[in-house]
C-alpha cells in the first residue's frame, strides 16, 4: 500500500538550482543561413569502433578512479554576459548531416557564460565514431577573438537535434542536451518548459546537491527512412558514473526510451532516478496571486501525477511554498509518475509571451521493476519564473552500493496531459476558497458520466482538524461533477487532505492530495 509522508524544512541556500534555470531566452538562436555545405565531423581521423558496450566499459573504468574535473572554457568565454553569449549563433550550414540523406541533423552550443564545462561529441556512422570539432566557422560570434577561442578549445557545451515534427519541409529543434545532465524536449506544437536529467544526487540534503554531468555524447546517424535517433551519453560525478542510451522518437508525442547502467564510486543513500525539474510560481485558484501580476497562473507544471504499483492514480497540485517542502510517496513497483501541465487554454494563464498553455507534460513509465522506494517531490520557494523550483524523482529504498552496477530503464513521454488518463475520468481543476473561517476546496472532474449524483460518495479525510461537509453538483461545462469539501483545520499550521470520489465504494477517478498551510 502506498504511504505518504511529508517534511517541511527551512530554506537551504545551496539548493538554488542554477543549473536548472532554463529561461528560454538564454538559448542562443541559430544563424538563418540556408546553405547546407559542410559539417564538423573530423575527416582527418579514421574514427574508432563504437557500440553501447563502449560507453558501459568507459563508465566502469572511470568509476574505479576518483573523478577528474572536466576541462573548462577559457576565462574570456566564462566571463561573457548573457547578452553577448546570446550573440554566439551556430551556423546552420555547419549542421552535422545537414546534407546527408537523413531527416535528422545535429547543431551545437558554444561554451561560455553559465556553460563552462566542455563536452565531447562524436557522430557514429556504420559502427564507427568520429569526433566533432569546433572551428572558426562553427559559430557567428560578436568578434574574431571569440571565434578563435572556441576553435582552440575544439569542444562544445551541448547539442540539439532537429527533425520535421511540425511540418514536412522544415527541421525543427525538438531536444536539447545542455548543462550538467539536463535535457528537455517537445512534441508537435509544444514550447519548451519542464526538463529532465540523467540523475539526481543528494537533492535537498544539508551538505548540498551534487550535479552529475554528461561529459561525452555519441549520436548514431539514422538512415533516410528512420524516424528515430539514438544518443549515448557518459555520465560522471564525484559519487557515480553511468552509461546512458536514449532512443528518441520525435513527433506527436515525442518519446524517449532511456537505458542506464550506473557505477557508484561510493554507497549512495540519496539518489533520484528519472528526475524531472520544472517551475511553479502561482495559480490564483489555489494560491494568493501576486497583487501586481495580471496573469491568472504562472507555471510550467501544475501537478504531480502518480500511478502506484497497485494502479491507484494520485493527483497532487504543486505549490510555491514559503519554506522548502519535501514530500515522499512510498510505493513498490510504481507504474508511472510525471509533472503535468493540464490546462490548455490561453485564458488559464493570460500570458502572450510565455504561452504556458503550450508547455509539455512529462510522464515517466518504468520499463523494468523498480522495487521498493518512494517518489520524492521537492518544492523550493522562488520569486522568479526563470528559475526551476520543482523537482520530482524515484528514490530506491536500498542504497546503491559501491562497486555494484545498477541497471534500470524507463520511457519519457512529452504529452499534453497524463497519457494513461486519456478518455478516463480525472481532475481538471482544483481551487481553494479561504474567505471564511472554514476553508472550502473545489475540485472539478471531467469525463465522468453517472445516472444520479446520489450514487456517488465523497470520501475525504484530513490529518489535523476535521472535515465539516462535502457536496457534489453536476458540472455540464466539464461533462462531469464538482466536489465541495469544507474543513476546519483548527489550530494546525499544516494539514494533509485526501479525497476520493467513489461509487459502490470503488474509486471513480484520481485520488486528490493537498497540503493545507495556514499562511
Amino acid at each position: 500500500m502506498l504511504k505518504f509522508s511529508t517534511l517541511t524544512l527551512p530554506v537551504i541556500a545551496s539548493l538554488a538550482l542554477s543549473n536548472a534555470s532554463w529561461a528560454e531566452e538564454s538559448l542562443p538562436s541559430t544563424n538563418e543561413n540556408k546553405e547546407q555545405t559542410s559539417n564538423l565531423v573530423s575527416s582527418e581521423q579514421a574514427g574508432y569502433s563504437f557500440s553501447r558496450q563502449t560507453v558501459i566499459d568507459l563508465a566502469k573504468a572511470l568509476a574505479a578512479e576518483p573523478m577528474k574535473a572536466p576541462q573548462k572554457a577559457a576565462p574570456e568565454l566564462i566571463n561573457l554576459d548573457a547578452d553577448t553569449y546570446r550573440q554566439i549563433n551556430f551556423q546552420q550550414n555547419q549542421a552535422v548531416w545537414g546534407e546527408a540523406p537523413t531527416q535528422f541533423s545535429i547543431q551545437l552550443f558554444a561554451p561560455g557564460f553559465l556553460y563552462q564545462d566542455l563536452v565531447e561529441i562524436d557522430a557514429v556512422e556504420s559502427g564507427r565514431a568520429y569526433p566533432i570539432k569546433a572551428t572558426t566557422d562553427s559559430f557567428v560570434t560578436p568578434n574574431e577573438n571569440i571565434s578563435k577561442l572556441i576553435a582552440e578549445l575544439g569542444k562544445f557545451a551541448g547539442l540539439r537535434l532537429h527533425y520535421p515534427i511540425n511540418t514536412d519541409d522544415k527541421k525543427d529543434e525538438f531536444i536539447v542536451f545542455q548543462g550538467a545532465s539536463y535535457f528537455r524536449a517537445i512534441s508537435k506544437g509544444q514550447k519548451y518548459g519542464v526538463s529532465a536529467r540523467g540523475l539526481a544526487v543528494d537533492v535537498a540534503q544539508p551538505k548540498g546537491e551534487e550535479f552529475p554531468m554528461f561529459r561525452h555524447f555519441w549520436i548514431e546517424r539514422p538512415s533516410s527512412s528512420q524516424q528515430a535517433i539514438v544518443v549515448h551519453a557518459l555520465l560522471d560525478s564525484k559519487s557515480v558514473t553511468g552509461a546512458y542510451r536514449f532512443g528518441i522518437f520525435p513527433g506527436s508525442p515525442t518519446r524517449i526510451e532511456v537505458e542506464s547502467t550506473l557505477f557508484p564510486r561510493k554507497d549512495l543513500a540519496h539518489v533520484g532516478l528519472a528526475p524531472l525539474t520544472s517551475m511553479y510560481m502561482f495559480n490564483n485558484t489555489m494560491d494568493d496571486s501576486p497583487s501586481a501580476d495580471h496573469r491568472a497562473a504562472v507555471h510550467n507544471s501544475e501537478g504531480l501525477q502518480i500511478q502506484t504499483g497497485q494502479g491507484e492514480m494520485l493527483w497532487r497540485p504543486l505549490t510555491n511554498p514559503d519554506n522548502l517542502q519535501i514530500s515522499a510517496f512510498m510505493d513498490e513497483s510504481p507504474q508511472g509518475f510525471g509533472l503535468i501541465q493540464r490546462q490548455r487554454q490561453f485564458s488559464a494563464y493570460q500570458d502572450l509571451e510565455a504561452l504556458y498553455q503550450r508547455r509539455p507534460s512529462i510522464w515517466v513509465k518504468p520499463l523494468n521493476d523498480w522495487g521498493k522506494g518512494h517518489i520524492e517531490l521537492v518544492e523550493i520557494p522562488s520569486q522568479s519564473e526563470s528559475n526551476d523550483n520543482i523537482v520530482a524523482y524515484w528514490q530506491p529504498e536500498a542504497p546503491l552500493k559501491k562497486g555494484q552496477p545498477f541497471e534500470y530503464s524507463y520511457r519519457l513521454t512529452l504529452t499534453n496531459d497524463t497519457p494513461v488518463l486519456s478518455g478516463q475520468p480525472h481532475i481538471v481543476r482544483s481551487a481553494v476558497n479561504r474567505s471564511s473561517s472554514e476553508p472550502q476546496l473545489v475540485i472539478d472532474y471531467e469525463d465522468l458520466s453517472v445516472s444520479t449524483l446520489e450514487s456517488l460518495q465523497v470520501d475525504a479525510s484530513i490529518s489535523q482538524g476535521r472535515i465539516v461537509d462535502t457536496k457534489l453538483v453536476a458540472n455540464p461545462y466539464q461533462q462531469g461533477v464538482r466536489a465541495f469539501v469544507t474543513f476546519d483545520p483548527a489550530e494546525a499550521d499544516t494539514a494533509e487532505i485526501r479525497l476520493q470520489l467513489k461509487q459502490d465504494n470503488k474509486p471513480l477517478a484520481e485520488t486528490w492530495l493537498y497540503r493545507w498551510t495556514g499562511e
